[in-house]
């Protein structure tokens, strides 16, 4: 702490004001601005895809409701948009950030603060304001009411307030900030939406594939119980051994345990959802399986430029980041001389007999002028802080759009390859389709063994829980591209 003293000699006040004015200069050296943070030069396209992929027109911007475009998955949407809790946490990180911008917008206005106060002083004989006090009652201005009694009491009815002048645009910066942020909140819960959307659609289309496994395993224990029958009324005809019912038998026992599997899988997969949805298990309504819906047709992800600016994780994350770099900018102010100004008025007095007297109003204004001169290590370490706090948030901001392009083409990529395996998949399944077809004739007039039948039949049911499974991945694939672009939160 820097005290200047003044005496009367007209040298050392002069030399009172410079040593006063030096420790002001030394205290408002601040540092450089810092430089504006850039993003390097993102792609023009995302790579990989084809030309229609690059069109300006994008599938993100389609509303979720026109996206999925299912009554089924569209009413478990809405459910989880009215019951999730992540979505209602999200909403009450909103409240906060718009609490604390309403609390940093009282900075630039004055605090005034209703005062009732009452005190008591008993000054010693020997101290300034007893010799004063003593003096003061000897006057012959002073009788009755006016004398001054000790102990002294003091009573204050009035206002107080404070405030500091902005002058170097901290105060503004800090609201300014504090906005940012709430804005960053927003789109935090858009981001929230978007995959909460997302990850509804992606349970449901989970169900869809395992009521297709179902409907094709069930398929698949109908034609092996007729071989079973067949085997045994050829063993009765003496035409195959025990063996061969046993090998038929084991088949249908391993398909049918599959098919509990499936059930138990549907089960967790329900409750699942219906976490999701926020509420305690129950049955999922749905629409057809996935065996009976087409494949998607072409998608459309649009510009970068377009994802850049719709998808909320990245908005997010540059809102955050300009609200740091404000940060740094209040930091700095904090090393410049701030002026503040106090101030009261109301009725102030020694004795409640006088206290609502006209001659006890008293009002008073105090201003100053307040800068860091020594040990200003505090502010050092703050603005250290700020900054690379300040670096984080952009490391954070290009990881987020990196992460974001990396989603993209990867969902892009498997939409496209998707749909060529599932094409090879269904031509598969209908030669094996066939194949089983033929051994079953063949096993009847006894050209093929009964291990061809076998084999057949699992070729086919394996074959056809790979497509089943083929249409789960693009499905899932082309709603990871919907949620990547930044769809769904409208």
């Amino acid at each position: 702490m820097l005290t200047v003293q003044f005496f009367n000699h007209k040298t050392a006040r002069w030399a009172g004001l410079a040593v006063l004015a030096t420790a002001l200069l030394s205290g408002c050296q601040v540092y450089k601005p810092l430089s504006p943070a850039r993003l390097s030069d993102v792609p023009s396209s995302f790579a990989g895809t084809s030309q229609a992929a690059g069109d300006s027109a994008s599938m993100a911007s389609q509303n979720w409701r026109t996206f999925f475009a299912d009554p089924y998955l569209t009413a478990l949407i809405d459910t989880a948009l009215g019951g999730n809790l992540d979505l209602r946490i999200a909403t009450q990180r909103i409240e906060m950030a718009r609490a604390a911008f309403d609390y940093s917008r009282g900075y630039l206005a004055p605090t005034v603060n209703a005062v009732a106060s009452a005190g008591v002083d008993r000054y010693g004989r020997n101290t300034l304001n007893g010799v004063g006090n003593f003096d003061t009652n000897l006057s012959d201005n002073i009788r009755g009411n006016l004398l001054i009694p000790n102990p002294t009491p003091d009573y204050f009815l009035g206002a107080r307030s404070t405030w500091e002048v902005d002058i170097w645009g901290k105060l503004r910066n800090r609201r300014k900030a504090a906005y940012l942020r709430l804005l960053a909140s927003e789109k935090g819960r858009h981001a929230v939406i978007t995959g909460l959307v997302a990850e509804v659609a992606r349970y449901y289309y989970d169900l869809l594939a395992l009521d297709g496994e179902l409907e094709i395993i069930q398929k698949n224990i109908d034609f092996q119980q007729r071989a079973v029958e067949l085997v045994r009324v050829q063993k009765q005809a003496g035409r195959v051994t025990e063996l061969a019912v046993q090998q038929f038998t084991a088949q249908l026992l391993n398909t049918q345990s599959r098919q509990g599997q499936v059930r138990q899988q549907i089960v967790e997969a329900e409750n699942q959802l219906n976490r999701l949805l926020g509420r305690y298990p129950q049955p999922i309504s749905r629409g057809t399986s996935l065996q009976q819906r087409a494949m998607p047709g072409q998608v459309m992800a649009g510009l970068p430029t377009q994802f850049l600016n719709r998808r909320p994780d990245i908005r997010q994350a540059e809102l955050e980041l300009s609200a740091a770099q404000v940060d740094v900018e209040v930091v700095r102010a904090e090393f410049l001389p701030s002026l503040n100004l106090s101030a009261y008025a109301g009725l102030n007095a020694f004795r409640t007999a006088v206290l609502f007297n006209p001659g006890s109003i008293a009002a008073g204004l105090l201003g100053g002028l307040t800068a860091p001169v020594f040990n200003r290590r505090f502010l050092k370490a703050n603005y250290s802080q700020s900054v690379a706090q300040s670096r984080e948030a952009f490391y954070r901001y290009r990881q987020t759009v990196q992460t974001g392009f990396s989603e993209v083409v990867t969902s892009l990529r498997g939409v496209e390859n998707y749909r060529s395996v599932a094409d090879l998949q269904a031509q598969e399944v209908a030669v094996l389709g066939q194949a089983v077809s033929t051994s079953n004739d063949l096993f009847a007039t006894g050209y093929a063994s009964y291990l061809e039948v076998i084999t057949a039949q699992r070729s086919v049911l394996e074959a056809e829980l790979s497509l089943i499974n083929t249409k789960r991945a693009q499905y899932l694939a082309l709603t990871d591209l919907y949620r990547s672009l930044g769809g769904g939160w409208e």
